[in-house]
């Protein structure tokens, strides 16, 4: 008796180009989603405690109180010069420097108040949850945010920042 091998037959739907596009695409998304997805959840302390004594008032320069931040320049080299930038966690607030002046904003965005996953550049800060950007003065440049970041006043006091919370 004769044996019949079945087989089936056919044609990819999508030619290599398009396979090619839609796996690199993929492969993007999954390199640079995973900061989307977790961008509002990450606990990391950008500034850990560098003695490990859990008192980290002024070990680096920085003092935080309800009404105030304190920053020593001298300490802080990320402020030295124009486009300098920091995010005090602790306080919830975004400095930089624009041109020897001070700008300070409050880190926690309008859109969904994400506030440790900020980026700057070319005098624009963008929060990598959802992709809103503001200027250094805190109004949108674009969203999904619809409304500024609030500012806080900055005075300058030889080599020492003062930041008011109030």
């Amino acid at each position: 008796m004769k044996k019949t091998v079945e087989f089936k037959h056919g044609k990819l739907a999508i030619d290599r180009r398009q396979f090619l596009e839609k796996s690199g695409m993929a492969s993007c998304m999954a390199l640079f989603g995973v900061g989307f997805f977790t961008g509002c959840t990450e606990e990391e302390d950008p500034m850990p405690d560098p003695d490990g004594d859990g008192d980290d008032s002024g070990s680096n320069g920085i003092q935080v109180t309800q009404q105030s931040v304190q920053i020593d320049l001298e300490r802080n080299e990320a402020l030295a010069s124009s486009g300098g930038w920091l995010l005090i966690t602790q306080a919830r607030v975004l400095v930089v420097n624009v041109n020897g002046q001070f700008n300070a904003l409050t880190s926690v965005c309008t859109h969904s108040q994400c506030d440790r996953n900020w980026s700057y550049g070319n005098e624009v800060f963008t929060c990598s949850c959802h992709g809103s950007r503001f200027d250094t003065s805190g109004q949108v440049v674009n969203g999904p945010a619809s409304s500024p970041l609030r500012s806080y006043s900055v005075s300058k006091d030889g080599e020492n920042l003062t930041i008011s919370l109030s």
